[in-house]
């Protein structure tokens, strides 16, 4: 008997050239470098230049990872970008990206989970590779937050950035008794009575704009450790696992108190957490595909490591991934 397991061939990341520091930020709007940075961990965000869509960030973080995992792009035939700010509101952005990569094969489709978009999407390919639907996927997360954010709200604008992050999975058929690999298991939330404390406020069937992100700061905080540590107790609960086991965790980029409450919660060491906040800001559905890609380059997260991938976004959704690297 075998079994088929989605296994990580690659990763790759981009964020785009301006930086954009808190320092930057104190100059529009009322707020200062240690009032960021006691609240939220964030020292500096990238902003994509005029002109620069989500589809072109995604396109760069994909032939990256296409470059690591040895891969020519016409081997792909599953895309799954997860974003919440698309280049237009259809086609999809993972058709726009499959277009400038030069497939014409398979599916391309967007999942729409804000800042869980990619742990959904992640989920979503392994069940396409694991049903034989696909033989191998390329799984992006990508924003250009920047486009939604109200600038003269410092409750909100100081917290996002933009970037895109990618991962390529493969189907591999092994042995049923094969040691384990890739894709472990998933465990993915929605819970849409809260969809009013982390929201846009504007929409093509209700305003006909594109709106403003819009939060409830204490509320999303309030929720955060919570779910967090919710779907990653399930997800190590179905593999046998604890977090002793874990070589890495890869939070969502949100907020440094958020990943160090959850962290402590779990009893995950610092010296354990993979933290780009700092440097990347909230990037939603590109932060955690961001953070592998840093952690994967400068060597941290090797071969056989044990990984451990979470998201909360508005929805509110949540979910978790543990990958053997």
């Amino acid at each position: 008997m075998t079994k088929i397991q989605s296994v990580v061939r690659g990763v790759g990341g981009y964020l785009p050239q301006r930086i954009m520091t808190n320092d930057d930020l104190a100059k529009i709007v009322d707020t200062s470098d240690e009032w960021i940075v006691q609240r939220t961990g964030i020292r500096q965000r990238h902003i994509a230049a005029e002109g620069e869509y989500t589809s072109d960030l995604a396109l760069i973080a994909a032939q990256r990872a296409l470059e690591k995992a040895g891969m020519d792009a016409s081997e792909i035939d599953l895309i799954v970008v997860g974003t919440t700010t698309p280049d237009r509101t259809f086609p999809a952005t993972a058709a726009l990206v499959q277009q400038k990569l030069g497939i014409t094969k398979g599916s391309a489709f967007d999942v729409q989970a804000v800042c869980s978009g990619f742990v959904f999407g992640v989920a979503t390919a392994d069940s396409y590779l694991k049903t034989g639907m696909a033989k191998r996927a390329l799984v992006i997360g990508a924003e250009t937050a920047s486009r939604i954010l109200d600038w003269n709200d410092r409750t909100t604008c100081v917290l996002f950035g933009d970037g895109a992050g990618a991962i390529i999975l493969e189907a591999q058929e092994v042995a049923d008794d094969a040691p384990e690999n890739g894709i472990l298991v998933s465990s993915l939330r929605t819970d849409g009575s809260h969809w009013d404390k982390l929201y846009v406020d504007g929409g093509v069937s209700t305003t006909q704009s594109i709106g403003h992100l819009r939060m409830e700061g204490r509320e999303v905080f309030k929720h955060a450790v919570g779910m967090i540590s919710d779907v990653i107790e399930d997800v190590l609960s179905k593999t046998g696992k604890t977090t002793e086991d874990l070589d890495w965790f890869v939070p969502h980029q949100a907020n440094k108190r958020i990943i160090d409450g959850a962290g402590r919660k779990l009893g995950i060491p610092e010296a354990k957490t993979i933290v780009t906040v700092d440097k990347h800001a909230n990037t939603s559905a590109a932060s955690v595909p961001l953070a592998l890609w840093v952690a994967n380059e400068d060597g941290r997260i090797k071969k056989g490591d044990l990984v451990m991938i979470e998201a909360m976004g508005g929805g509110f959704t949540w979910g978790a991934a543990l990958i053997r690297w």
